[in-house]
């Protein structure tokens, strides 16, 4: 790291130049979420590896510029500027479009270093001819977007991020406005769901047209295939979204191969051609938690028990879709609560599980905030995704 940016008088930041810096930014984050209540420490490999231009596929369609503010020798925050190219292609009123990039990764000290970082991603992406500034989201949309505003009383989920409460202050101190709001809901797996459920779920069944399947990990490339196909469709017209590129698919079918249990992920047929899926990831927080993150020296004894069965884990359902043909259909909803019950069968009987998380849900999802209504659960954490108009 190199050209220190001084802000401030006792504040300097650092932009990230090589490997090294990449991890001194990783080791950053990891000290501040260290010092939160209910955090899960991460596995600090795999967190290397997602700011790694040579690793993760974001880079082939992005660009980033990682920082980490000083003071007096010891560092007090980080911050990422970066631009996704694809997400400069998308109409802009879902969210992204021309001159829109985006800001992640933040952790500081005070608002004192959050006003200096934050000033310091705007300044990079104005260099860059950014016009708006998003954040966080930390790199992708599909990785970890929005600051978990409120729900920092338990800990999070796999793949969900989690904040201190302040940081929402210092954020909009800085100019920064509300663009949209994001929810996760939790579910008791354990009990049944309401009559009307079960009554739509049964009568499913008796449709020859309809046929709800595992996943098969035998197939599992043109498995994967099926799902990213219907979730490329599915999500096209959503706020926020960006398509998954080949690459991105070949990279998260090979991360999340471990974790896949055919029984907790489902893909539905209508007349023998997918048209929807449900995906299910038993939490892997729960084994991060009891080994600290640490694979070596034994944590990966534990790790590999827990893969093989992951008895009592909570689930997460992160990612559900239903071809655009079918939206607002009465058969769109069928299809999901159809899969969500094949899901909570599995989950409670052979894994022991009582607990679901459905999410994240966009604030205005019709369709996905009244099913949520519909099955009983009840909104556990809130993100907040931010914006602000540059020059």
């Amino acid at each position: 790291m190199s050209d220190a940016i001084t802000t401030r008088s006792e504040i300097s930041i650092e932009p990230v130049t090589d490997k090294r810096g990449r991890a001194a930014f990783v080791d950053c984050g990891r000290a501040f979420s260290a010092r939160l209540e209910n955090f899960v420490p991460q596995i600090r490999s795999e967190q290397i590896e997602l700011v790694d231009p040579n690793k993760n596929p974001f880079f082939g369609h992005g660009r980033a510029q990682l920082f980490i503010a000083h003071r007096g020798g010891r560092a007090v925050g980080r911050i990422s500027a970066h631009i996704d190219e694809l997400a400069l292609t998308m109409p802009a009123d879902q969210g992204f479009g021309p001159g829109t990039g985006f800001f992640g990764y933040f952790d500081a000290e005070d608002e004192g270093v959050a006003h200096a970082l934050l000033a310091t991603a705007e300044a990079w992406l104005a260099g860059e001819g950014m016009m708006r500034v998003l954040g966080p989201i930390s790199l992708s949309i599909w990785e970890e977007p929005g600051l978990l505003v409120r729900g920092q009383d338990h800990p999070p989920m796999i793949m969900m991020g989690h904040h201190p409460a302040h940081y929402a202050g210092w954020i909009e101190a800085a100019g920064y406005a509300r663009a949209k709001t994001l929810y996760t809901y939790d579910l008791d797996i354990s009990r049944e769901f309401p009559p009307l459920v079960q009554r739509i779920v049964q009568s499913g069944h008796k449709n020859a047209r309809i046929n709800v399947r595992r996943v098969d990990k035998s197939r599992w490339d043109s498995e994967v295939q099926i799902v990213l196909g219907i979730l490329n469709d599915a999500w096209s017209d959503n706020w926020g979204f960006v398509p998954f590129t080949p690459e991105e698919v070949a990279y998260a079918g090979k991360k999340l191969r471990p974790i896949i249990k055919e029984e907790l992920n489902m893909i539905a047929e209508l007349d023998g051609r997918p048209v929807a899926f449900m995906l299910t990831f038993p939490d892997v927080n729960d084994a991060l938690a009891k080994i600290g993150g640490k694979l070596f020296p034994f944590g990966w004894i534990h790790m590999l028990r827990w893969l093989r069965y992951p008895k009592g884990a909570g689930m997460r359902v992160p990612l559900m879709g239903v071809l655009k043909e079918l939206h607002n259909s009465r058969i769109a909803s069928q299809l999901a609560f159809m899969m969500i019950e094949a899901i909570r069968q599995e989950a409670n009987g052979k894994f022991r599980s009582s607990r679901g998380e459905l999410g994240w849900v966009l604030e205005d999802n019709q369709g996905m905030l009244a099913i949520a209504d519909t099955i009983q659960s009840k909104i556990n954490r809130e993100y907040a995704i931010y914006e602000k108009k540059l020059g």
